[in-house]
C-alpha cells in the first residue's frame, strides 16, 4: 500500500492533488456534493409520498452533480 511514513500523505493528500485541489478545497467540494445529494434524497422521499411534488427535482440535482464531478480530474 503506502510506504512507511507516507501513509498520512497517501490517505489525505494524494487524491486532492490528483484533482488539482488542496485538502480544504476538496473537502468543501465533497461536502457540497453531499449536501446536494441530501437535497435530492429529500425531494425523492417527498415525491414518493406525494407524486405531484418535486417531479424532476431529484433527477435534475443528480444530473447537475454528474456534470460537476464528471468534468474533474482523477
Amino acid at each position: 500500500m503506502y510506504k512507511e511514513g507516507h501513509v498520512i500523505r497517501g490517505i489525505f493528500l494524494d487524491h486532492p492533488r490528483r484533482v488539482n485541489e488542496t485538502y480544504a478545497e476538496h473537502g468543501r467540494f465533497a461536502l457540497g456534493v453531499a449536501g446536494k445529494l441530501l437535497l435530492a434524497a429529500g425531494a425523492a422521499v417527498v415525491h414518493a409520498l406525494i407524486p405531484a411534488l418535486f417531479e424532476k427535482t431529484a433527477s435534475r440535482l443528480v444530473a447537475e452533480l454528474y456534470q460537476k464531478t464528471n468534468n474533474r480530474g482523477a
